[in-house]
């Protein structure tokens, strides 16, 4: 699994263990790592997934210290937020690079160690972001639309033997989005757009990839499940106006 040092990658981790998976747990940051193969009693490795080369010697490392490879979660990502014209090329081509080619980079490792367990899951992570983009996040939310795409590409070209899913959560606890959830105002005005009036927590997505990754979702390839408590689901256009009117007309009725 990589970025498994912590946040959804830390919660799948520790999810996939409880189910009786061995895991390996790859990061960027070796202590990350190392903190989080102990919780799990797995192995811990380290790898920048936008590099290819590393990313590959470390996946079969990884599948030589656990005796093959049959699940896989590409969880590793970066993300910026600033205007669209202020991005800068390094900006992009690493925004880019972590969350897109390093997804690639994943797939692309992982295929042949997959077939040579007799096939297997992979699951990749793409983002509310990447189906419908917000402000100042152009880079972030390309790469994660081109995850989507990917995915599908690869459901398509491996199976029957590997399927692959990808999930897109919403707005989820993890160290990434605390600074702003710090903030009650903050937290108040992102909660009161999700239908279930509350973030998400990172075991609730681990939750769905372990969905992913078991034998319950043996007829699921080629989708993107959104996991954000139902915040696409309200038209920016006219679900306030439509709120407000529903409650006058509930309020007559009621009266």
């Amino acid at each position: 699994m990589t970025g498994a040092g912590s946040g959804i990658g830390r919660a799948a981790c520790l999810r996939l263990a409880e189910e009786g998976a061995r895991v390996c747990a790859l990061d960027v940051d070796a202590d990350s790592a190392a903190a989080v193969a102990a919780e799990c009693d797995g192995v811990a490795l380290v790898a920048d997934v936008a590099d290819s080369g590393v990313l590959d010697a470390a996946f079969t490392a990884g599948a030589d210290r656990l005796d093959g490879l049959d699940l896989v979660f590409n969880n590793a990502g970066i993300g910026a937020v600033k205007s669209l014209h202020r991005y800068g090329d390094d900006e992009w081509d690493r925004l880019v690079g972590v969350n897109l080619r390093g997804t690639f980079n994943g797939i692309r490792a992982a295929v042949p160690l997959l077939r040579a367990a007799g096939g297997g899951s992979i699951v990749n992570m793409s983002s509310l972001s990447g189906i419908r983009p917000t402000r100042g996040e152009g880079p972030y939310s390309a790469a994660k639309a081109g995850v989507i795409a990917l995915t599908q590409s690869a459901a398509l070209e491996y199976g029957p033997e590997i399927r692959v899913n990808c999930v897109s959560p919403g707005f989820i606890e993890t160290p990434l989005t605390a600074r702003a959830l710090r903030d009650p105002a903050a937290r108040e005005r992102i909660e009161s757009g999700i239908p279930l009036r509350r973030v998400g927590e990172a075991g609730e997505v681990a939750n769905v990839v372990v969905f992913l990754c078991s034998s319950l979702s043996s007829y699921v390839t080629g989708a993107n499940i959104t996991i954000d408590g139902g915040s696409l689901l309200p038209s920016a256009q006219s679900d306030r106006f439509l709120a407000d009117l529903l409650a006058r007309i509930d309020a007559a009725s009621d009266g």
